[in-house]
């Protein structure tokens, strides 16, 4: 998720490939928005208020899947002659070859593809980049701010609007030594040295030619509120025309799935005498809420029991102390599972009734009151969760599918292979059965029992007691 100001929301588009598989005649793809993140790139003078008309935008938006990416973090590292000139702030910062501009246009790429890029953090007091990086992923809107944010062909081509910032050089100088000083631990007479010695000069040469790529020049930053609506206004069109073909592209899949015959992957679970009386006891509205929770976690646990079945074994002996040798298999690699809140938790206690020391992640996904589209407001996943054997994703109640769509797409995001994940549900509509095995055939689906398509989320409402 993107460290410096939120989140994600999901879209469908199109179809794709043919698979080979015959239930399943073609694989429809799927694009969450943040795979086409609107990227708006605001280049300007070192002092001239990209950073301040930036944050402007942001509060202007209110939105949460807004991420600002400063240039500064893609500095290149310094060799140590020229570590040396820096701290004598005899080294140029102000020209283009400072920048590191092939892993910038990287990691906008992996941004606009929909994959988590990991953003290099650099250390002015140190002139050199730290060891730690940090992520950014599944934002909606990109703003990238720098004095070369219009400067490379490759980064223009994957902006959707450029701004250059202009202001009075005496402005521009004023504010660089109050940041420099404040922010960055310099020294007034090495700020002005390195204004006449390579900031002026380059400004000059590099910077203000950018300008006349630029889609709009805003001068007197903030303070230009034409601008600054239009450059609003844009954004929100974007958004909403994101939401427009989302909710089409589902209507597609739906129409599509009508008359075909759910996916083999998809596991039902055999109504046994067994499930059947849990199933009724579960259901029935005068079961007490600790018999209610008790027999869902024994349910559960069968479910996660069905879902390792589809988890790959290889044969083990072991010996025992009694010196007898017992045959038996074990997983041929990690397993992990990611609990889809708040739903999922309540599957949790039979995951770890079945593997009491796995690895959990967790995400919060929730639907947009105004739009019906899937967001995702939180993540966390294990560190290594891409070179897992498996990954079980854990959700009580599928409907019409939005929300697992988002929640496989986060873990393909995140490297994990499609035929690595298993879905686990307690209950599941058919039409949300259909549009992820359309878009994701290679997953595994283990459902307790199919339900009418729209079904209330009433399961975790009755086992939190809340």
């Amino acid at each position: 998720m993107p460290a410096p100001e939120g989140a994600e929301s999901p879209a469908v588009n199109g179809t794709a490939a043919p698979e080979t598989d015959g239930t399943i005649a073609t694989r429809a793809h799927y694009a969450p928005p943040w795979a086409d993140v609107s990227i708006i790139g605001i280049a300007g003078s070192s002092g001239s208020g990209k950073s301040t008309l930036s944050h402007a935008i942001v509060n202007k938006l209110n939105l949460p899947w807004v991420v600002i990416l400063s240039i500064d973090s893609f500095y290149k590292s310094l060799d140590e002659e020229s570590s040396r000139k820096a701290f004598r702030s005899e080294y140029d910062f102000d020209a283009p070859d400072a920048i590191d501009f092939d892993v910038l246009v990287d990691r906008l790429r992996d941004l606009k593809a929909g994959k988590r890029a990991e953003i290099p953090v650099y250390s002015f007091e140190k002139h050199a980049r730290l060891d730690r990086t940090t992520s950014i992923y599944s934002p909606h809107v990109l703003i990238l701010e720098g004095i070369f944010a219009l400067y490379d062909p490759r980064v223009l081509e994957l902006l959707d609007m450029k701004i250059f910032c202009e202001a009075d050089a005496d402005t521009c100088l004023s504010r660089r030594i109050l940041r420099d000083q404040r922010d960055r631990g310099r020294d007034l007479e090495g700020i002005i040295k390195q204004w006449f010695t390579f900031v002026k000069p380059n400004f000059e040469k590099y910077v203000d030619p950018q300008r006349k790529v630029a889609d709009i020049i805003v001068p007197r930053g903030v303070e230009n509120h034409v601008a600054m609506s239009m450059v609003v206004q844009f954004i929100q069109q974007k958004l909403l025309e994101k939401s427009t073909h989302h909710r089409a592209a589902l209507t597609r899949l739906e129409l599509e799935a009508q008359s075909e015959k759910l996916s083999p992957k998809v596991t039902i679970m055999k109504q046994t005498p067994q499930m059947q009386g849990m199933n009724t006891i579960i259901h029935d509205i005068d079961t007490s809420s600790e018999d209610f929770i008790f027999y869902f976690d024994r349910l559960s646990a069968l479910l996660v029991e069905q879902a390792l079945n589809n988890i790959p074994f290889v044969p083990v002996e072991i010996t025992t102390p009694q010196a007898h040798t017992y045959s038996g298999l074990r997983p041929r690699g990690e397993v992990s599972a990611v609990i889809v809140l708040r739903g999922g938790a309540a599957l949790e206690a039979g995951l770890h009734r079945c593997i009491t020391d796995c690895k959990t992640g967790r995400m919060l996904i929730q639907s947009n009151v105004r739009t019906g589209e899937p967001e995702l407001h939180y993540l966390v996943l294990p560190p290594d969760i891409d070179r897992h054997e498996a990954v079980l994703l854990l959700d009580a109640q599928m409907s019409s599918g939005g929300s697992a769509l988002m929640a496989v797409q986060v873990l393909v995001d995140h490297g994990v292979r499609a035929d690595r994940i298993v879905l686990v549900t307690y209950s599941a509509g058919r039409m949300g059965l259909h549009r992820l095995t359309k878009v994701f055939p290679d997953i595994s689906v283990v459902v307790g029992r199919v339900v009418p398509d729209i079904e209330e989320r009433w399961v975790e409402k009755r086992y939190f007691r809340c």
